[in-house]
């Protein structure tokens, strides 16, 4: 519980791409943030928007982290502040869109393959590994024949924004019990429901 935690999340700077599918890491890191009473602002550090607090009463130190280098290159801006805050990779956790998890499932895991999701490898590069844990939010496969790479530079869409407000507050909930208790107990807990 001493150690501090870096949980980023993954996603675009700019309002434009706020209510993108690839935003999600974004929406998910500003409901902790809200949640433990942190507030986001510039890092001297590195090109990213930082909240500090603890997660829950006595909890573990919680560093939450918007890289603002666009997706492609967040990986920068994690390895400078991971440095920084002396935070071991098993203590790293990434939010991210996953295209390979049906739209309404959350997954938590650690380590694996990036799925050509560019935000993950520019981290898995950073890092010189890919043993940090992650909140899969699953947003599924492009209708028909749309491009990967416009579905998740797209919003959501209307049934889906139904939905949208619960399942930012389950992955931020997946989230918070891979830092308290684990990435296997997190999986034991949603991954059933």
């Amino acid at each position: 519980m001493d150690e501090p935690w870096l949980a980023v999340g993954l996603g675009n700077p700019g309002k434009e791409y706020a209510g993108n599918r690839h935003n999600v890491g974004f929406m998910v890191a500003e409901l902790i943030a809200t949640r433990i009473g942190a507030k986001f602002g510039r890092s001297k550090r590195a090109h990213a928007e930082v909240a500090e607090g603890r997660l829950g009463f006595g909890g573990p130190k919680l560093i939450l982290v918007k890289p603002l280098t666009f997706m492609n290159l967040s990986g920068g801006p994690v390895a400078q502040l991971v440095q920084f805050f002396k935070i071991p990779v098993e203590n790293v956790l990434a939010v991210h869109d996953e295209l390979d998890v049906p739209y309404g499932q959350i997954r938590a895991k650690r380590g694996g393959g990036e799925g050509g999701h560019n935000g993950l490898r520019s981290m898995s590069r950073s890092l010189s590994t890919k043993e940090y844990a992650r909140v899969r939010f699953g947003i599924g496969r492009p209708p028909g024949r749309q491009d990967p790479a416009d579905y998740v530079l797209s919003d959501f869409g209307a049934a889906e924004r139904k939905e949208l407000e619960f399942l930012v507050d389950r992955a931020a909930d997946v989230a918070e019990a891979i830092v308290l208790e684990g990435v296997e107990w997190a999986q034991n807990k949603y991954h059933a429901s």
